[in-house]
């Protein structure tokens, strides 16, 4: 008898805005990106996605292939296979759109990178896009259409940790497996929902996706309208609603605030960073709640991580920490989400706890060093992992 199968994403980012530059069309590029698989299937779909741009984009090729290792730019010639929407390879999505591709058979095996490579031909506007770091977050892209062939010139070829368009990656799986969304901003968009992924590969749970959306400088109250910061995203009211659908999830885990207090300085400071933009703990709260009440209405469970020390960082004053501790004090002790990730506690100092611990700072009093990011992975609670 046949295993009941679904489609459960195994792989996901957020679509945020790419920074702007005068360069920002490209023509005649290939991107390749390895995926590194939490469980196997015998089918996938992708998505593409032009949520944040303002103008349509054309997608000449994509294909998928088995990854020569991991993290491997190099591919399995034999193994690639063409990615088609409704039967063709080339595809337009229109600004503010994606679009999902056919149910593409192909072998996925847990474990084993496969490569998504997509190749643009003429000028396309590089607009939608997240930048991404960690362990088994690495791109590639070469000048000249190489999306179909085993490697990429050395000559041609750069790396990259922009992700463009790519945002899902779904494979039709056993019914047991699900995934776990990661959401946030920089501090997730960094190395901890990585070393989750590989955490969970350690320990042989087998059936849980890490699917990361988070989005650098994104604040849960505020965004900014202007081309000196766009890239710092989407304001939480836009963005979670869209990222927190995720096919095969079950439990979201949200660190999402820090911005909102860090950011504002005074327009005589910067004109973009008034007062009137840093929030009250109650209006943040009232924005995590919101969070919470989307996620139920999808049928997640919800799990929040605690905000991380700041003490030490640009615009560091004793009244942001004190804002930072009424805000995880409220996370602590809610009955409005399933449980709290204590990530404060994981990584702060234990006599000055408004610091980062030592070895747990990446040196600019904000993000965690790589030795917290694991950390980070580690203090989530085994319940939420199998």
């Amino acid at each position: 008898m046949m295993k009941e199968k679904k489609f459960v994403s195994m792989w996901g980012n957020a679509i945020s805005i790419a920074d702007r530059k005068p360069e920002n069309y490209a023509k005649n590029l290939t991107l390749r990106y390895p995926i590194h698989p939490a469980f196997d299937g015998d089918k996938l779909k992708i998505t593409l996605d032009n949520f944040c741009g303002t103008e349509n984009v054309t997608i000449s090729e994509v294909y998928v292939a088995t990854a020569k290792a991991q993290g491997s730019k190099e591919i399995v010639e034999e193994t690639v296979v063409p990615v088609t929407f409704g039967g063709k390879q080339s595809v337009t999505i229109p600004q503010k759109e994606a679009v999902v591709s056919d149910e593409i058979p192909f072998a996925v095996k847990k474990g084993t990178d496969i490569s998504v490579s997509i190749y643009l031909a003429d000028f396309t506007q590089m607009r939608s896009a997240v930048l991404i770091t960690g362990p088994l977050s690495k791109g590639f892209y070469s000048v000249g259409n190489f999306a179909a062939k085993q490697v990429l010139p050395l000559e041609l070829t750069r790396n990259t940790n922009w992700f463009y368009f790519l945002s899902n990656i779904e494979v039709l799986t056993e019914k047991e497996n699900r995934s776990i969304i990661c959401y946030g901003d920089s501090i997730t968009s960094q190395a901890w929902p990585d070393y989750l992924a590989l955490r969970v590969e350690a320990e042989k749970k087998g059936h849980t996706a890490i699917v990361r959306r988070a989005a650098s400088g994104t604040r849960i109250l505020r965004q900014y309208d202007n081309i000196t910061y766009d890239s710092y995203g989407l304001k939480g009211a836009i963005r979670f609603p869209r990222e927190a659908r995720v096919s095969g999830a079950d439990t979201v885990i949200i660190q999402h605030g820090i911005n909102d207090i860090i950011h504002p300085v005074g327009v005589e400071v910067n004109p973009f960073r008034p007062w009137s933009d840093l929030p009250t703990a109650k209006e943040m709260i009232e924005g995590l709640t919101s969070y919470i009440e989307i996620a139920r209405d999808y049928g997640l469970k919800v799990y929040m991580g605690t905000l991380l020390p700041v003490y030490g960082w640009r615009t560091y004053e004793p009244f942001r920490n004190d804002l930072r501790n009424e805000v995880n004090e409220w996370i602590r002790t809610t009955d409005k989400i399933d449980g709290c990730i204590d990530f404060d506690k994981a990584v702060r100092a234990l006599d000055k706890p408004e610091a980062f611990a030592e070895g747990y700072d990446s040196g600019d009093h904000l993000h965690p060093s790589d030795l917290a990011y694991r950390k980070m992975a580690e203090v989530v609670p085994n319940e939420l992992l199998w």
